[in-house]
């Protein structure tokens, strides 16, 4: 029995990570994260719950990536603290990857293998073979998996390129699994809302040529630091006009380096120079490449816009272009740095303004293309919220296939193969582990509660002292607001509620069985009635109760 265990990435943006289980094997598909979710207060990003993994992770015989983007890459190093197996991925993807693994100091340990799309995986009953795709990330791959009940085609993310070295998608090898017999296609659902086809990504070079042929200034252009190919876009629009390229940003300098050494970015002799030879040159010869372009609050860009540049400082006749599009959740603090580089006399393109971006997820025609091409038996949409999967459905049944073959999974439900087909079974526990510093999964729904309602309510805290023997208050009851309510303001109002917290004080009488508890219990629920009652608001109240 053949079985596909989602345990990320269907119903949600992001957390990509699949199983494949044959028997006693399994392998994985992509390890990858997500940046948290508005009510995600404080937490720096999410990862996959691994449980079904650890379960079982004698059987576990490797992880197999797709590409090198955050979303299917960056929960690698938590799963390879638990379960140390052999990952296999290109060579751009592992050249990420070694970075990542360096940063949590698991790179002398790890087990990491090349492949290329000449050669073929064997992993227990499972034979793989790479198909190059076309993705915003160089060297991506899609998979075909042959196991012993038939052939799976995984298109990882993709889209149909055709014009892009290192980023065309090898149509023909699709085909030839189609024409072989597909027994089920996994296919990429991001953008299945936009119709047509993407737009070529040799169309926004020639976009960002014709903007910066007219710029009298330097050039900022922000942008994903995985975007190789636009990377190399621009530094050759620089060679062509006799410019000078500058590398800025942590993940820019780092992404740039590993491209180069592998030859996926090529930068002639003398081009490129330091950021602190930016005086030496005019601001007509100087392009700068960056981050920020999601409003990140510590990228380059950012500290520009800001005046916290150490080394750049925004000016009239400079433009900036922001090369990506605006991932939602980020609308807010991406316009937050355009007015303030408008303030500092920028001029600012961005995609709601002019064509500079280009989606690296197929659009509705290029799906269409990839289900005629590989002619499935079964479709399972993946990588998607609900809604995207639900319309890749749709597609799949306009296309052709038969409803009763199209499964329409979520994270944790598992899809089981035998001779006589496919089905969704049974379910495996998932859900979303959240990173907040060091802490693994240590913040947790009630967490997040008690975070939303400090933002929201703010927070008092009560101070109070007892004598141990006669049952008198020695210190307090002193009232202290953070986030609440400004205390020199509404003074009165903190003053009434030391008079609620005397009042319970003395309805208890010394004497009485565990009365420092009574007086904590009543005092909490006392003040959250007048807070309530006196100013509608609920903040988070502490109390510190001690006898001495």
């Amino acid at each position: 029995m053949l079985k596909i265990i989602p345990l990320g990435g269907l119903g949600e943006i992001g957390l990509n990570m699949m199983a494949f289980e044959y028997g006693d094997s399994i392998f994985v598909v992509d390890a990858g994260l997500m940046f948290p979710e508005d009510y995600m207060l404080g937490v720096d990003f999410v990862i996959p719950d691994m449980l079904y993994l650890k379960q079982n992770k004698s059987r576990i015989l490797g992880v197999v990536l797709t590409h090198a983007h955050e979303d299917h890459i960056g929960a690698l190093p938590y799963l390879l603290k638990e379960i140390n197996v052999p990952v296999f991925g290109t060579s751009f993807t592992l050249g990420l990857v070694r970075h990542r693994l360096e940063e949590h100091s698991l790179i002398s340990s790890a087990l990491l293998y090349e492949i290329s799309s000449s050669e073929k995986l064997k992993l227990g009953p499972f034979e793989i073979e790479f198909i190059k795709v076309g993705h915003s990330v160089v060297d991506g791959v899609g998979l075909a998996i042959r196991t012993p009940l038939g052939l799976i085609v995984h298109t990882g993310d993709f889209k149909i390129s055709y014009t892009m070295e290192g980023m065309i998608t090898d149509v023909h090898g699709f085909a030839r699994c189609g024409n072989e017999g597909v027994l089920c296609l996994l296919s990429d659902s991001t953008n299945i809302e936009k119709e047509g086809y993407t737009i070529s990504a040799k169309e926004i070079g020639e976009t960002i040529a014709r903007i910066t042929a007219g710029c009298k200034g330097r050039i900022i252009i922000a942008l994903f630091a995985s975007n190789i190919a636009r990377i190399q876009q621009i530094v050759n629009i620089a060679e062509a006009r006799d410019k000078k390229v500058i590398f800025n940003g942590r993940s820019i300098e780092i992404s740039v380096s590993i491209a180069k050494k592998l030859g996926f970015l090529k930068v002639a002799d003398g081009l490129e120079i330091e950021i602190n030879q930016i005086n030496d040159y005019s601001d007509d010869e100087i392009i700068m490449i960056t981050t920020g372009s999601q409003g990140e609050p510590l990228s380059a860009l950012a500290r520009m816009a800001t005046g916290a540049h150490k080394q750049i400082s925004v000016k009239k006749n400079d433009t900036i272009i922001l090369s990506s599009k605006f991932i939602p959740g980020n609308e807010r603090a991406i316009t937050n740095i355009i007015n303030k580089l408008y303030k500092r006399g920028a001029d600012v393109i961005y995609e709601k303004i002019s064509n500079i971006h280009v989606s690296g997820h197929a659009f509705k025609e290029e799906l269409k293309l990839m289900i005629t091409l590989v002619k499935p038996e079964y479709f399972i949409p993946i990588h998607g919220e609900y809604r995207h999967l639900s319309l890749h459905a749709r597609l799949a049944a306009d296309v052709g296939i038969k409803k009763e073959k199209i499964l329409l999974a979520e994270n944790g439900q598992v899809i089981e193969f035998n001779e006589k087909g496919g089905k969704i079974k049974e379910e495996v526990a998932t859900g979303r582990i959240l990173i907040d510093g060091k802490g693994i999964g240590d913040v947790g729904r009630s967490v997040l509660k008690e975070r939303r309602l400090l933002s929201e309510e703010g927070l008092v805290v009560v101070n109070m002292a007892f004598d141990e023997e006669t049952g008198i208050i020695i210190y307090g009851p002193e009232i202290v607001s953070k986030g609440f309510v400004f205390e020199t303001e509404t003074g009165h109002l903190l003053e009434d509620a030391k008079c609620v917290i005397l009042e319970i004080v003395d309805d208890i009488a010394t004497g009485v069985p565990d009365r420092v508890g009574k007086i904590k219990s009543r005092v909490q629920t006392a003040l959250r009635k007048y807070f309530n009652f006196a100013i509608k608001r609920r903040p988070v109240i502490l109390l510190f109760v001690i006898e001495i």
